[in-house]
């Protein structure tokens, strides 16, 4: 069975209509549109990652491999949609939510770093030096050298990073070769990696984005090296 015909199982064994769920989704601030569960049911488009999660809770799905990742589901997968499986499933293992034996919430060690309100740009770029922001609670899991957080804009570093994905940043203002980063180019905010190859290039991982060439007279400013 596909993910699309799966959620479509879920939300009717509920008795719940496609509205219901959106609604259910903008309270868990995980809002889609009741189109866009259309489009999820039909199998046109996929969850992000975020609100797959936000799925399970609402579906109560605790064996997420036995759902989601059974034999007959991955064979009809293509390569494409067993990573994003994949994907989904290390995101759940990790969220005490689901987890089979979660850690004892109160045992984590829990800090506050800066979440930017404006999003950084995964393929049009926008203006991230700015004062608003929110501070954001996160634990262990988050690398000690994370000094802020970013939220993805955009398609154009898949697979690694998801449309409106969370990504932790440790400030710094060099890179190697290589490394994914968050960029200030002329104004605009990026998340890319940096590429030194024949010259000095901003790079998506999504390879239906070209490379960004960085010129003589760009301006270009390193934020920071993205670390998880």
């Amino acid at each position: 069975m596909e993910l699309c015909e799966i959620l479509r199982k879920l939300r009717a064994d509920r008795g719940w209509s496609q509205l219901e769920v959106s609604q259910k989704l903008e309270a868990l601030g995980c809002g889609a549109s009741q189109k866009a569960l259309s489009r999820w049911e039909r199998g046109s488009t996929e969850p992000s990652i975020r609100q797959f999660l936000a799925l399970c809770e609402l579906y109560e799905v605790r064996d997420v491999l036995a759902v989601f990742g059974g034999r007959s589901a991955a064979e009809t997968l293509n390569a494409l949609g067993q990573k994003r499986l994949r994907e989904y499933l290390r995101l759940l293992e990790q969220d005490a939510e689901f987890a089979l034996h979660p850690r004892e919430r109160q045992s984590l060690r829990l800090r506050t770093i800066p979440l930017y309100d404006l999003p950084v740009s995964a393929g049009t770029g926008q203006f991230l030096d700015s004062s608003d922001y929110t501070l954001l609670e996160v634990d262990e899991t988050v690398p000690l050298s994370a000094t802020f957080a970013v939220r993805i804009r955009g398609d154009s570093m898949l697979p690694r990073f998801m449309d409106r994905q969370i990504v932790y940043v440790k400030q710094q203002q060099t890179l190697e070769h290589g490394e994914i980063g968050i960029f200030l180019l002329d104004g605009d905010a990026y998340c890319k990696m940096l590429s030194r190859e024949n010259g000095t290039f901003l790079v998506s991982l999504n390879p239906a984005y070209r490379p960004i060439p960085i010129g003589e007279f760009s301006e270009l400013r390193i934020l920071g090296k993205v670390v998880a």
